[in-house]
């Protein structure tokens, strides 16, 4: 019989945010960003989630936004300096410690029981998506709530701000590339969407399991 938990594929991830745009000054990236942050606001609050765990929660920056508001926040990441820092963030909050060293693909079927599992930005990191999918799936949420860069313009508007010319604008550590129609067929897959939202430069996708 195959093993229903195989092995995480290795890759080599780049950790973190290669560019930390949550934290810039920049004009332009900050009005991009509170378009993100907007976004995720408004469909998170439409789930009326208490609880919430986040798969690939880097620094913590978005489960910080929903511990603000009161919901019971959960969350892991593969990288083991970003859950450090997303732990010290949250115990400088007062919320303490929150966040463990996980993969995506080694959540186990059901391991997870929230009313929402957000993860955002992590599926164009992965070398195996459809995997990553499947184990968000597996989990136990009454909502889902997903996001990736909108390509080719997260690509172009690199280009326009000079950056990773070499590789066509490509973010070091984008394995992946889809554009609206095809990130929504892709989750369409597995669950049933709820709702969109493209604020420049992303794809965000509100679910329910199917």
């Amino acid at each position: 019989m195959a093993d229903p938990h195989p092995a995480s594929p290795a890759y080599d991830n780049v950790a973190g945010n290669y560019y930390d745009k949550y934290a810039s000054q920049n004009p332009i990236a900050r009005a991009l960003m509170n378009g993100f942050f907007g976004a995720f606001d408004e469909l998170s609050s439409r789930t009326g989630a208490k609880t919430a765990f986040e798969v690939g929660c880097g620094e913590g920056e978005l489960s910080l936004r929903l511990l603000g508001r009161g919901i019971d926040v959960r969350g892991c990441d593969l990288e083991g300096e970003s859950v450090a820092e997303a732990n010290a963030r949250a115990l400088a909050h007062g919320h303490g410690e929150r966040f463990a060293v996980r993969s995506i693909y080694d959540l186990a079927n059901g391991e997870i029981a929230a009313d929402l599992i957000v993860c955002c930005e992590v599926l164009e990191h992965l070398p195996d998506p459809r995997a990553g999918l499947e184990r968000l799936a597996a989990q136990r949420a009454e909502h889902f709530l997903v996001s990736v860069p909108r390509e080719p313009i997260w690509r172009a508007l690199n280009c326009a701000r000079g950056k990773y010319l070499a590789d066509l604008g490509n973010t070091p550590g984008h394995l992946q590339h889809w554009s609206r129609k095809g990130f929504l067929e892709f989750v369409g897959s597995a669950f049933d969407i709820i709702e969109v939202r493209s604020p420049l430069p992303w794809t965000m996708v509100l679910a329910r399991p199917r």
